[in-house]
């Protein structure tokens, strides 16, 4: 309008990859934090919500008879459904009693976010752990979608489902960091035989991953 110029400046976009903690280290921070913190990552952990899909839920979004959960989804993702474990439901169960809301998180997410940075500093302190002062909401995330991609082969359109990402571009830096991690790493698995299909499916609710079939009996396994 003015008959101005603009110069627009130059920016090279430069991709960061995400830290990568141990499970061991996310479990730490679950149990030693207090009830409504280690409730929200727990769900973070099994579902890979973005931190703003798990604190907008309602107790309406839980199915308590089929034991999951739907989201509403942000930043454009997808739609989607996720089964919960017992342990879980018996941390929601807990929280429902003590709730009023019809949000199953109440306080504003920054305030949600403040209290978890609060208990994750002592509880890096006690532990005399760094390591976990890296660990952010979004990183229970990153941790889900690299152990997806290691357990599934390297499935990627089932990871990129289970994200809810719309574009597999986004997805393709887990199969990456799962190739680096678990390549370093010589791991122990569990074996388990099946020959029926509640057999089958048993194994497949409880982690193992279906592996080959010798003499008509399917093999399944597991990390230890």
């Amino acid at each position: 309008m003015t008959g101005g110029t603009w110069n627009p400046p130059r920016y090279r976009f430069s991709q960061i990859l995400p830290f990568i903690p141990t499970e061991e280290e996310l479990n730490t921070l679950i149990s030693g934090c207090g009830p409504k913190t280690s409730t929200f990552l727990q769900l973070l952990k099994e579902t890979a919500m973005r931190a703003g899909e798990a604190h907008n839920l309602e107790w309406t979004d839980i199915d308590t008879e089929n034991c999951t959960v739907r989201v509403t989804p942000e930043k454009g993702s997808e739609p989607r459904i996720f089964k919960l474990s017992n342990r879980l439901m018996s941390m929601l169960t807990d929280l429902r009693v003590k709730t009023k809301s019809n949000h199953i998180f109440s306080k504003h997410l920054r305030t949600q976010r403040r209290l978890f940075q609060k208990q994750r500093a002592t509880i890096a302190r006690k532990l005399k752990n760094p390591r976990l002062l890296q660990i952010h909401f979004h990183t229970f995330r990153h941790w889900k979608a690299t152990m997806l991609c290691h357990q599934t082969n390297g499935n990627i359109y089932y990871v990129m489902k289970f994200l809810g990402h719309r574009n597999i571009r986004n997805t393709m830096t887990y199969i990456h960091l799962a190739e680096v991690i678990f390549s370093k790493v010589d791991h122990e698995y569990m074996c388990q035989p099946a020959t029926t299909v509640e057999e089958a499916k048993a194994l497949i609710e409880a982690g193992f991953s279906y592996e080959c079939e010798i003499d008509g009996v399917k093999l399944f396994k597991k990390l230890k």
